[in-house]
């Protein structure tokens, strides 16, 4: 089903009232996620990128949710799940955890934007189970890939986007996600909840938390790699190439996409999605 499909089959709905709203609270602060009612064999779980939220997956949740189970969620620091003490990899993936044990989560195939696509990465490493598919979007992967020149500029975020007015901020951010206008004025909407001072010290910890989290990560389900053809955030398109290159991990290049890749090309990355679950079993 191609993108007008779905439309004309999904006209009238909308993703808030396809998903039910949960939260499940730890020592750290309150993480909400939305599911949907039905009862399939595999789960999609969505993880959106640093400062977007889980309308970023809309168009693949109004998609997928009546051929599987999904799940997405705001992580920790992000969207409804603020505030948020002490982020880590470690605390967020303990919190994803939660929700999918809550859930009774099955067989399970992670899709990750970004900094979602690194947080699946450690999920996996420390949950491997249940897990038969990772589909990494415009995100960057752990291990051996990084320079300390990379690991400098990262711990710079802060201050460096402290300089730039708040409006110009949040443009240049919106234009560097999306080349078309709908996933721009999506991005621009997300960016919305953050008070400027919030939204710098979240590019901060997003980016700088993965430091001293970095290590080896070897996935032990099938994985694929997507990437924007005009994503120009930082050296992603770099890293994933060699990423590619060092794992064998399928690279799919999404012409004419940014780094917000699923938003600016869904029915191309919907289709790579589908392929790829169909190919799993």
């Amino acid at each position: 089903m191609d993108i007008n499909s779905y439309l004309t089959v999904n006209r009238g709905k909308h993703m808030e009232n396809i998903l039910i709203e949960k939260s499940v609270l730890s020592e750290n602060g309150q993480t909400f996620y939305w599911v949907s009612n039905i009862n399939k064999e595999v789960t999609i779980v969505f993880l959106p990128g640093l400062t977007a939220n889980h309308t970023l997956f809309e168009k693949q949740i109004m998609y997928f949710y009546d051929k599987y189970n999904v799940i997405v969620w705001d992580c920790p620091c992000h969207g409804k799940s603020r505030p948020y003490k002490n982020f880590n990899y470690s605390n967020v993936s303990k919190e994803l955890n939660t929700i999918l044990k809550t859930e009774g989560i099955g067989k399970i195939v992670i899709i990750g934007q970004s900094l979602g696509g690194m947080i699946g990465q450690y999920y996996i490493d420390a949950y491997p189970e249940g897990v038969i598919g990772f589909v990494s979007i415009d995100s960057a992967p752990f291990g051996d890939y990084y320079s300390k020149s990379d690991f400098f500029w990262l711990n710079q975020l802060e201050w460096m986007c402290k300089l730039f007015p708040d409006n110009v901020l949040r443009k240049s951010m919106a234009k560097m996600c999306g080349i078309t206008q709908d996933a721009r004025e999506r991005m621009e909407r997300m960016l919305a909840d953050y008070p400027k001072k919030e939204l710098c010290h979240l590019m901060y910890i997003g980016e700088a938390a993965f430091i001293p989290e970095n290590k080896s990560i070897e996935l032990p389900c099938d994985s694929i790699l997507l990437l924007g053809d005009k994503d120009q955030v930082g050296k992603v398109a770099a890293y994933n190439k060699r990423w590619s290159y060092e794992t064998g991990y399928p690279l799919m290049i999404i012409k004419n996409a940014a780094h917000n890749s699923n938003d600016d090309k869904p029915e191309e990355v919907n289709k790579i999605i589908e392929d790829f679950l169909l190919s799993i079993g």
